[in-house]
């Protein structure tokens, strides 16, 4: 795995997060960060930089001389960008962290961009920066040159201005784009729709995943929930938080985490109990943590889990592995694991390797039930 990167006359050492548990042949940068980095050099230091969407630093840890606001939906990504700062003895007070629901106040004189896989997500990004940007203000972004399609700079035109594109280069592109003054725009997000079965209005910021409806697995889940009575429960990977709130909605559970490492998924959790069940908030917590890592060591009874199987581009089985191992750690005695995923994926192994045996609770065409038992 290549691990130095070297832009603008020096080098970096860059791992993406947790580096123990990442494949070998993924590198912690792409060609869009290089683009980004080579358009920067010779540059005057601007007054304010804000960079969205930095998975792993390389951008932040570069520029880190520039003081720059960074902003992200990821906490998987803000723990790398910090990492990577350690790891190359970088001042960690040179980059201020925000999430993506709040941007650091006063006008942005350059703003970079790594464009996100979700529209949705460059959408609200977009909307967000309106009233941060003029005429002055610079904005770069940058992705694989097959990401960048009209819908992409269609967005850019629609929020803030003119635009146009580099040369593709290493299969990767730039977007310039130049404010101009108009009316900010009112964001359409979260999405707001009802459960169906119920009478529960769900509400979903824009990166959450299966935004405007009900996603397949949880829809399978929700029919075989366990009893969660005077129990401590997870909801690990919890998205809007469907599982846990349906939960909330049958039994008195004792208490209920919301953990994601999405900001916006952990927010669209917390609207949810807040909207539906305002009785109950105080009976929950909501956690933005790479899987139970920044979550305060504990024993709870039943952990539910719909993992994913996607890290930002990347296909990859470690979260998986890596949240049935915390929820094996988090879990008392006679404490259950339940989860759903594609049949395809073979979970039932890592379960049976964790925790000695798994039970198949249901099954359909594409989603397979598992329930582990910690001894």
């Amino acid at each position: 795995m290549k691990v130095i990167l070297t832009a603008n006359d020096h080098s970096l050492k860059l791992h993406r997060y947790p580096a123990r548990l990442q494949d070998k042949n993924e590198q912690a940068w792409d060609a869009a960060d290089e683009l980004l980095l080579e358009q920067m050099q010779a540059q005057p230091k601007p007054a304010r930089l804000l960079i969205f969407n930095d998975d792993c630093g390389a951008l932040s840890c570069f520029l880190a001389h520039w003081s720059p606001s960074w902003i992200s939906d990821s906490q998987v990504a803000r723990l790398a960008c910090q990492q990577n700062l350690a790891d190359n003895n970088i001042a960690p007070h040179k980059v201020s962290f925000y999430d993506s629901l709040t941007l650091p106040e006063g006008k942005a004189d350059l703003v970079l961009m790594k464009i996100p896989k979700t529209l949705a997500l460059l959408e609200h990004q977009l909307i967000q920066l309106q009233p941060w940007v003029d005429a002055n203000t610079r904005i770069i972004a940058g992705a694989k040159a097959n990401q960048i399609q009209k819908s992409t700079l269609a967005l850019f035109e629609k929020y803030l201005g003119s635009t146009h594109t580099s040369l593709a280069k290493k299969k990767a592109r730039l977007v310039f784009c130049q404010p101009q003054t108009r009316t900010p725009v009112p964001s359409p997000y979260p999405d707001i729709w009802p459960l169906e079965g119920t009478t529960l209005q769900i509400h979903n910021h824009a990166n959450v995943f299966a935004r405007a409806q009900l996603d397949i697995g949880a829809r399978f889940l929700l029919q075989h929930l366990p009893d969660a009575s005077n129990k401590r429960v997870i909801d690990l990977g919890c998205g809007n938080g469907v599982l846990g709130l349906s939960l909330l909605a049958r039994a008195p559970v004792t208490k209920l985490l919301f953990v994601d490492e999405s900001f916006m998924a952990v927010e669209s959790a917390r609207l949810n109990v807040q909207h539906n069940l305002p009785h109950k908030l105080n009976d929950c917590e909501f956690i933005a943590s790479n899987c139970l890592e920044q979550v305060p060591q504990q024993q709870v009874d039943l952990v539910l889990c719909n993992p994913p199987f996607h890290q930002q581009q990347r296909i990859t089985d470690h979260i998986a592995w890596q949240m049935f191992n915390d929820a094996r750690r988090y879990l008392r005695s006679g404490g259950e694991l339940r989860i759903v995923g594609n049949r395809h994926l073979g979970y039932q192994d890592k379960l049976k390797r964790l925790f000695g045996g798994c039970r198949q609770v249901a099954v359909n065409n594409k989603f397979v039930i598992l329930s582990a038992f910690k001894n």
